[in-house]
């Protein structure tokens, strides 16, 4: 592919890839890692509370008692997130489930091939940075012209439609 015929992933083609990804890989992972930690990564009962005090209208008892949660397990739920979806990239050239249905994947901007494993790690430690800038770095896939969010740059990625 020439760099004239590239045809970028824009906002929405990847936002719906990213919650194929959820449902397809974080989904199914976090259920595991319940079940693994017998109910000590979340407590599901307060949460169910807060959320039926909050639908109800009832702001401060829903944030009166925050949802109980293990450091050690969501750390495991992250960790094993993130060895997941860089597998994938890795097996499936650039594409998670959800980049391949939508038929997109993550390239080198340079090169237009595979991304290394570096570039693929950066580019997961970006997705952290892009939401701690209050989701500008995700934002910014929906106005620039190369559709490259915070992350892609930090990675030197792009996100194009495959051939």
């Amino acid at each position: 592919m020439k760099k004239k015929d590239i045809r970028y992933a824009g906002f929405w083609v990847r936002f719906i890839a990213s919650l194929l990804d959820t449902i397809i890989l974080a989904l199914p992972l976090g259920v595991v890692i319940y079940f693994l930690s017998d109910g000590a990564w979340f407590d599901f009962s307060a949460y169910s509370n807060q959320l039926s005090a909050a639908l109800a209208g009832d702001v401060e008892r829903a944030l009166s008692n925050p949802v109980r949660t293990s450091f050690t397990w969501e750390m495991i739920f992250e960790v094993l997130s993130f060895v997941t979806i860089i597998l994938f990239w890795k097996r499936f050239k650039g594409a998670t489930p959800g980049k391949s249905i939508m038929k997109i994947k993550i390239v080198d901007a340079k090169t237009l091939g595979e991304i290394s494993n570096s570039a693929a790690i950066t580019r997961s430690l970006g997705y952290i940075v892009s939401m701690f800038t209050l989701m500008i770095g995700f934002l910014m896939v929906g106005f620039r012209d190369d559709k490259r969010g915070l992350h892609d740059l930090m990675a030197d990625t792009i996100v194009i439609y495959e051939d």
